[in-house]
């Protein structure tokens, strides 16, 4: 048996040289050392040997497991070298090939169109007015001309919170009373503020409206200001974000917190006027309402009505972007479907 133990050991070593992959290396681990090996089965049959015999035997036969085992470790490491050589050659780097750009992401559509409203406003001298989304029911209605039981509190169906008096406005008109209190001078200074931000009402989601929609307000506060003057610039306004041709038409209306009240139309950017789907066949689409403040309003933000007056406008920058681009769903706003949003 110990002449077997050698020619076993010769066998294997010769076999081990002409090994040059991995399935090979594992066929003959198999076939030589593994559970079921050609060493493994000699051990077993030790029994048959004497006493004197099997110490011998099973020192020569535990040699050669080690001298096999040694030279196996070595061909596996030649082979895992060979293996990751080829790799790293198949797979190497031609640095005269163009790059692949990463991508990159990119501005909600909603917030691309209140940065192109900060941009025009500031130009036109209106300064930035951040007000808070959790707001009290005086300053979102009854300072601003809404009192208690009033008929417009149906018109906005509003979030109350277990704190009473204590909402989430549903419109963006509940900062103005802290902005003139607070960069008002008492009522001493004039003002040009807008006033952008989320707002918040209890509505049934549809591809016209939504429970959460961005709103910017605006109010300008002076001596002599007049409706001219309003005009004048919601016109510049529309001209600089629509179109330098673009045509408005105002409309009476009425809101509680301004008087006279008007609502604002452009003309129909996509058909020209003639009528579309997207201004429902009447050639304009409305991109705000508007009016001079009410003396009430003025009044309670510090400002005496005898000696001052003002404007004021609300309009919806995802509104406009519907409008702008002829998107038909409010909803992709909210989605957060990179379909939609890569398209910007």
């Amino acid at each position: 048996m110990l002449d077997q133990l050698q020619a076993l050991q010769a066998q294997a070593l010769a076999e081990l040289g002409a090994v040059t992959n991995r399935a090979e290396l594992d066929a003959w681990d198999s076939q030589y050392i593994g559970k079921k090996g050609q060493l493994t089965q000699m051990l077993r049959n030790m029994g048959s040997l004497s006493k004197e015999e099997r110490p011998i035997f099973g020192k020569a036969a535990n040699d050669v497991k080690t001298v096999l085992e040694a030279a196996y470790a070595e061909r596996e490491k030649l082979i895992s070298d060979q293996e990751l050589a080829h790799d790293l050659e198949a797979g190497a780097v031609d640095i005269t090939l163009p790059g692949r750009p990463k991508p990159t992401g990119g501005l909600h559509p909603s917030t691309r169109t209140l940065r192109r409203l900060f941009e025009i406003w500031g130009d036109m001298g209106f300064q930035v007015y951040q007000s808070r989304d959790i707001e009290t029911d005086d300053m979102n209605f009854t300072l601003l001309n809404i009192p208690p039981h009033h008929p417009a509190r149906d018109m906005q169906d509003t979030f109350y919170t277990t704190t009473p008096n204590v909402i989430l406005r549903t419109h963006t008109s509940a900062g103005q009373i802290r902005a003139m209190r607070e960069l008002g001078g008492n009522g001493t200074k004039p003002l040009r503020v807008v006033l952008p931000g989320m707002c918040y009402r209890f509505e049934q989601i549809t591809v016209r409206s939504e429970v959460q929609f961005h709103q910017m307000e605006g109010i300008a506060i002076g001596k002599n200001i007049h409706m001219s003057d309003l005009k004048g610039t919601i016109t510049e306004f529309a001209r600089r974000f629509f179109s330098p041709t673009a045509k408005l038409r105002f409309r009476s209306s009425y809101f509680p917190f301004t008087e006279p009240s008007m609502e604002i139309d452009v003309e129909c950017f996509l058909c020209g006027g003639e009528g579309c789907r997207v201004c429902k066949h009447s050639g304009w689409l409305e991109i705000a309402g508007s009016g001079m403040i009410h003396p009430v309003v003025l009044r309670n933000g510090g400002y005496d009505p005898n000696e001052w007056s003002g404007f004021a406008f609300g309009m919806g920058p995802e509104r406009m972007t519907l409008l702008k681009h002829g998107i038909s769903d409010i909803r992709y706003f909210w989605a957060n479907d990179q379909r939609f949003l890569e398209q910007f």
